[in-house]
């Protein structure tokens, strides 16, 4: 099953089930107004949704043309994001292009970021900071139902709802002086965009595997390929993020989890999906960083595609000056 929020004239939008095809799109308003009441109820509106979503498949019930560029995002605006880094070849070639020491940790590294805007996928992203080093960052992430507080790994997995990945909007350079007070990130965070469509994690087939997704993540730069990365090397899973983060708290039906910076070993053949991790390869390799980090009028892309199924869409920014 795949849903999306549609605009409305409000906040929250209207929850609309989606055809695989990315085709057509019917409202789901009779069963749940919004996705995030569809999650605080998901056990008894999930399967209305599931039958709504077989009738528009059928042709059953007609629908729309689905416009993914009038979406929101499948949650405007939610209770929780929590932002992992569960790749950890990541931060292993940033803090090696750094010369500095790689975090050591016997737990995920997570942080809780701003939750009560979600970018729409086809939005502009400000440039907030011409000196700040505007960087997208492509990543995988989970959408849960309520979930218990002291829950394992493996009972966790089953509290994931759905799936679909973000763009993780960073301020480069005051990420750095935010981490250099230890005191977390404000400034250096702004509202992270969503892809269109959020699915059941049945809809990935293959590939998803005992709460990882191993497809591949495409990211696009003014027209070019930046990356298309696999996401198989994740180190932790789902299940133990969302394990780690309910260690001590219940997690509300809503709750947003990313994998952090989707990444590779074979960064020379898959390219990145970050342009942080695209300079620290080139200074390791020869000693000095030459993309740029992003400008005004720049476009990014990024999409999913599994079998030539683009399963969430695609998400498509341009960059403007404040």
């Amino acid at each position: 099953m795949r849903l999306a929020t549609m605009r409305n004239g409000t906040r929250d939008g209207a929850l609309h089930v989606v055809t695989r095809d990315g085709a057509r799109a019917a409202s789901a308003e009779g069963v749940a107004p919004t996705l995030l009441a569809a999650l605080e109820e998901w056990e008894r509106v999930r399967p209305d949704l599931e039958g709504l979503a077989a009738d528009l498949e059928a042709g059953r019930l007609a629908g729309v043309p689905f416009d993914e560029a009038r979406a929101l995002a499948p949650l405007p605006r939610t209770w929780q994001w929590l932002d992992a880094s569960a790749f950890l070849n990541h931060g292993a070639l940033l803090s090696r292009s750094l010369g500095i020491d790689p975090i050591l940790s016997p737990v995920p590294l997570m942080y809780q970021g701003m939750s009560h805007e979600f970018l729409p996928p086809h939005e502009a992203a400000t440039l907030w900071n011409p000196r700040g080093d505007l960087d997208f960052e492509g990543e995988f992430a989970v959408i849960l139902r309520d979930t218990p507080a002291g829950i394992d790994p493996e009972a966790a997995r089953e509290h994931i709802a759905l799936v679909t990945f973000v763009n993780d909007w960073s301020q480069r350079a005051i990420v750095v002086e935010e981490m250099g007070r230890r005191f977390g990130f404000i400034e250096g965070k702004p509202a992270t965009a969503m892809a269109p469509i959020a699915a059941t994690p049945d809809e990935l087939g293959d590939a998803w595997q005992d709460g990882r997704i191993t497809a591949s993540l495409t990211v696009g730069l003014n027209g070019e390929r930046f990356g298309a990365v696999p996401a198989g090397e994740m180190d932790y899973d789902f299940g133990e993020l969302i394990a780690y983060a309910a260690r001590t708290r219940n997690l509300a039906a809503g709750t947003v989890i990313g994998s952090g910076t989707v990444s590779s070993t074979r960064y020379a053949e898959t390219g990145s999906a970050c342009i942080a991790e695209r300079r620290g390869i080139e200074i390791i390799q020869t000693g000095t960083a030459s993309t740029p980090y992003l400008r005004d009028g720049d476009r990014v892309t990024m999409r999913v595609e599994i079998d030539g199924d683009v399963v969430f869409g695609r998400l498509d920014q341009a960059v403007v000056a404040r």
